[in-house]
């Protein structure tokens, strides 16, 4: 009996085993049904002016331009998503961003998207350098960083490890970087990782972090849902900068923290930022989910531009 359980318990770790080093989407039905649903969600943005494809040294990084401002020599935004998410998150604030300057958006590499993960990403340091070598390949010689959520630490990671092109970084309720985790958001994150979970979990998931907003027929949230449902992410999980480093970063940051995040302790990130930052400018918007990026889109504009003159 005891040999017969031990077959039966190799056999289902062998089923389940994923030794893939990189991430992939499960299925071509699963990549198909995703891409639908990324391509309705790009149709709510502005008509980028190009599309830029950066091969770095752990895979092709994909980039949209979007021309705007009165200035073409100001230094331009780069929009960085959150986690599972891609370009088309941004089409509430492209509008009133693009009044200011241009603006590229990048599908994070090892996220569902358009960017081909080739390569392990396994440490902070690798998350770092493939958005180095994307900085490296545009040809303005200097970029504002601003991401949301895994997109603010995608950002300050790079503030952190590599900032030589990095004019100023803004952040948009980012998550492990002033503040870990609520633990909310960690036990709701276990069942969506699912892959076999139902529909009504992720999207669920995706309500609740918006404060229970609904996200019927929200293309993004379509997007988004696929994208939790059809891609496996094989990249390692970011981990809190240091007080050190985060002491250490030398380029200006700006800072919005969504007061009534589910993610985490806002105000703890608040005072985090505001106690370490040599170069800081801190706010909170007291009402604001994690879905701040979509709620006060004309406001945070306001903030950056005054961040940036």
């Amino acid at each position: 009996m005891l040999g017969i359980l031990l077959v039966i318990v190799v056999a289902v770790a062998y089923g389940l085993r994923d030794p893939s080093p990189v991430g992939y989407f499960t299925s071509a039905a699963a990549h198909d049904r995703f891409i639908t649903t990324y391509q309705a969600a790009m149709a709510d943005l502005p008509r980028p002016d190009r599309t830029v494809d950066v091969r770095t040294s752990f895979g092709v990084v994909r980039l949209y331009h979007f021309a705007g401002g009165a200035d073409p020599a100001a230094a331009p935004l780069l929009l960085l998503p959150g986690r599972a998410s891609a370009s088309p998150v941004w089409a509430d604030n492209l509008p009133s961003l693009l009044r200011q300057r241009s603006v590229y958006t990048v599908d994070l590499l090892g996220e569902p998207g358009l960017s081909i993960q080739e390569r392990p990403i396994g440490t902070n340091a690798d998350h770092a350098q493939w958005l180095h070598e994307v900085l490296v390949a545009l040809p303005e010689p200097r970029i504002h960083l601003f991401g949301l959520s895994f997109g603010g630490w995608t950002a300050m990671n790079l503030a952190v490890h590599r900032p030589e092109k990095v004019a100023g970084v803004v952040l948009l309720d980012p998550i492990m970087v002033f503040a870990g985790l609520s633990p909310g958001v960690v036990l709701r994150s276990i069942p969506i990782s699912v892959k076999w979970a139902p529909r009504s979990w992720r999207d669920g998931f995706a309500s609740w972090t918006a404060n229970d907003a609904p996200v019927a027929d929200v293309p993004v949230a379509d997007m988004i849902e696929a994208g939790l449902h059809a891609y496996q992410v094989k990249v390692s999980a970011p981990t809190r900068p240091s007080d050190q480093e985060l002491a250490a970063v030398g380029v200006p940051v700006l800072v919005l923290m969504a007061g009534k995040s589910r993610m985490h302790d806002s105000a703890e990130a608040a005072e985090t930022a505001r106690r370490l930052l040599a170069h800081e400018t801190v706010k909170i918007y007291p009402e604001a989910s994690h879905a701040i990026n979509g709620e006060y889109p004309d406001e945070i504009a306001a903030d950056i531009a005054a961040f940036l003159r």
